[in-house]
């Protein structure tokens, strides 16, 4: 039987100021603002609806079972030249990014945070289903 979810469409993202915050991701990240008011703002990033809503106090991050807190997002980027550039863009930027990491796996990842401090990955290694579709 073939999977009937086709595809991420909405991503809802915790910040404290929608305003503010869709400014970030609008400059930084080049995510299209589609809508905006005091409880919300809806973008446009890589074909995916993320809605930046109003929280208090809160974040997307998670803590494993070793309490390392945790993203629940991971770009892709086409290989490891794409992910050195993306890295020195976040950086010049003014991002605020970690190091790229081995994690013991293909390719290479960097973790980049929010103005709420909420986590997202970088990985240099396309999916075999998107990278089949280029």
């Amino acid at each position: 039987m073939k999977n009937q979810l086709l595809r991420v469409g909405t991503i809802y993202i915790p910040v404290q100021d929608p305003a503010r915050s869709s400014e970030w991701y609008s400059d930084k990240l080049r995510a299209k603002l589609k809508y905006l008011d005091e409880d919300k703002a809806i973008l446009d990033l890589t074909d995916i609806s993320l809605f930046l809503v109003k929280s208090i106090n809160q974040s997307s991050n998670f803590f494993d079972s070793n309490g390392n807190e945790r993203f629940v997002l991971t770009y892709e980027v086409d290989g490891l030249e794409a992910l050195l550039s993306i890295h020195k863009d976040f950086k010049e930027r003014g991002i605020k990014v970690e190091e790229i990491e081995n994690r013991g796996h293909a390719g290479r990842n960097f973790v980049f945070y929010d103005l709420d401090g909420n986590q997202f990955d970088v990985w240099s290694e396309l999916s075999r289903n998107f990278k089949e579709e280029l």
